[in-house]
């Protein structure tokens, strides 16, 4: 049976228990529980193998293998699958409480922006936060970020959040501000607002339902791509043609693409409606 292998919890060698009897393997497992513990982490098709896709401080994961320095995962609640370094998860899963909404923040060792930063998180982080201190919260694995950059509730409007990686740079399977693709845009931006939403391109045409009329939300596809509609007449997108995210016209983006033979468009998708 062939399976895409970006969804399939599934190595050559081992596959998670829910597989049994669908895919032959020589062992089966019921997964690990585990969380991404570093800023950013690739994902990747192989050990030392290309970057599909990139996760975030905070993520969920099931490990399936590990193999030497690298684990095979699958990431919650996208289910996307690769194989990350070992070294960048943890077991220690307390409640995430809060999310980053700004394009990034700092991690402080005190409640003090004047102290020398540990690291920065990107919009998408998910965080445990222990107790709240003036105006920082105090995270249960250490570390201050500032209140005004986190969220306890789901944002409520997408566009708006695609808005704040305006200008970031382009990179190809990014998925935070330092730099971002068309799928992990549309994906920060729907996640934020609690819509869930897959990792790649194409995933997320499979995932909507077709509409003919175009809407503030609506995601707009062509092969390969994915942009977000601000309005029946703009949208967003993280594009190589200018390797940054920006605003477009939609007409004009339609015949760009079409001349050079790129297209064609694929149509409308609505996030958020029943398929």
């Amino acid at each position: 049976m062939s399976l895409d292998r970006r969804i399939t919890p599934a190595t050559d060698r081992v596959a998670l228990d829910s597989l049994r009897g669908i895919l032959d393997r020589p062992a089966y497992t019921p997964g690990r529980a585990a969380r991404v513990a570093v800023p950013l982490a690739d994902l990747m098709a192989a050990p030392d193998g290309g970057r599909d896709r990139q996760v975030n401080f905070g993520a969920d994961v099931t490990v399936i293998e590990t193999r030497d320095d690298w684990s095979f995962v699958q990431t919650v609640p996208d289910g996307y699958c690769g194989w990350l370094r070992s070294a960048a998860l943890t077991d220690q899963r307390p409640a995430i409480t809060h999310q980053v909404i700004a394009a990034a923040t700092h991690v402080y060792p005190a409640p003090d922006m004047k102290q020398h930063q540990l690291h920065a998180l990107s919009l998408g982080a998910r965080l445990s936060v222990a107790s709240i201190e003036g105006r920082f919260a105090a995270l249960a694995g250490g570390g201050f970020v500032p209140l005004q950059h986190i969220s306890d509730g789901p944002q409520d409007d997408p566009v708006a959040v695609a808005e704040v990686f305006l200008g970031t740079p382009y990179l190809w399977g990014g998925n935070s501000d330092w730099g971002i693709d068309c799928s992990g845009l549309a994906q920060a931006a729907l996640t934020a607002c609690g819509i869930p939403c897959p990792g790649d391109s194409d995933l997320q045409r499979d995932s909507f339902p077709e509409v003919s009329d175009i809407q503030r939300g609506d995601l707009l596809f062509w092969p390969g791509h994915v942009a977000m509609a601000i309005s029946p007449e703009m949208m967003i997108h993280a594009t190589a043609w200018k390797m940054s995210v920006i605003r477009e016209p939609i007409k004009a983006a339609i015949a760009r693409i079409d001349a050079a033979g790129e297209g064609p468009f694929l149509g409308i998708r609505r996030p958020g409606q029943p398929r």
